[in-house]
């Protein structure tokens, strides 16, 4: 029988915004992938108003991507919150946190945005802003919209004690195509009431990535996208696209 994990293609970039490539800071972005009994991808942004935001999305992608790799998916939304708890525990005993408990979280703040998918089946999973979309075949979409607080600058984060209000579940099924990203790119790939796709920059990236089979190239090519003058003037903020193609 053949092996679908074999066809599974995911390509992905990161760059710095504007507003951290002027200061000469790192990008906070940071995302992981995992191929085993599911395919598993998370994206997170560390806060910037967070000392080791860095740190916390880094510990978040891995130890998800780490832990869901072969969790039973019928059972999924459980394992994913307990995964992202076993985050917590390790971030509450992380040499950085002063007082050793939930606390001292605050400093590792970021968001999540991730996808479990096994044989046509798929789940997001979501802590603030950035978004997923799955494509399918009949060109209808599913969406995983950004969420923020009472304001438009602010968001929700896994390090939060109310994390567990916050995390929204988006079931799919017979994707063609996954997409992850952080907010940075929110604004190209949803209209402005995020009710619909922005066809004119979700279409010529899929099919790009699509036709293009040499992995180096394409990402490459997609972290230029990402970094050109015209997107770092739209939204100065860090981009992250993760790009994933089921059979």
């Amino acid at each position: 029988m053949k092996n679908k994990h074999l066809d599974i293609r995911v390509i992905a970039a990161s760059v710095a915004g504007q507003l951290h490539a002027n200061q000469s800071l790192p990008c906070q972005d940071y995302f992981c992938y995992k191929i085993a009994r599911n395919l598993v991808a998370v994206v997170s942004d560390g806060a910037g108003s967070a000392k080791y935001g860095k740190i916390g999305a880094r510990t978040l992608c891995e130890t998800l991507c780490s832990i869901l790799k072969n969790a039973d998916f019928k059972h999924i939304e459980e394992a994913i919150i307990q995964a992202v708890k076993v985050v917590r525990q390790h971030l509450e005993l992380h040499r950085f946190n002063k007082s050793k408990d939930a606390k001292g979280l605050a400093p590792f703040a970021a968001t999540l945005v991730g996808v479990v998918y096994h044989k046509d089946r798929g789940i997001f999973f979501h802590i603030g802003d950035g978004a997923a979309l799955s494509l399918h075949h009949d060109r209808n979409f599913c969406a995983s919209r950004p969420e923020n607080g009472a304001f438009s600058c602010e968001t929700f984060f896994f390090t939060q004690e109310a994390w567990r209000e916050n995390l929204r579940f988006t079931p799919f099924a017979d994707a063609k195509n996954i997409l992850l990203m952080s907010d940075g790119l929110t604004s190209f790939a949803f209209s402005p009431d995020f009710q619909d796709i922005e066809h004119k920059f979700i279409q010529p990236i899929n099919d790009f990535l699509s036709r293009e089979k040499n992995l180096p190239k394409a990402r490459k090519a997609l972290k230029n996208t990402l970094n050109t003058p015209k997107a770092q003037k739209l939204n100065p903020d860090d981009k992250t696209l993760v790009w994933i193609e089921v059979p």
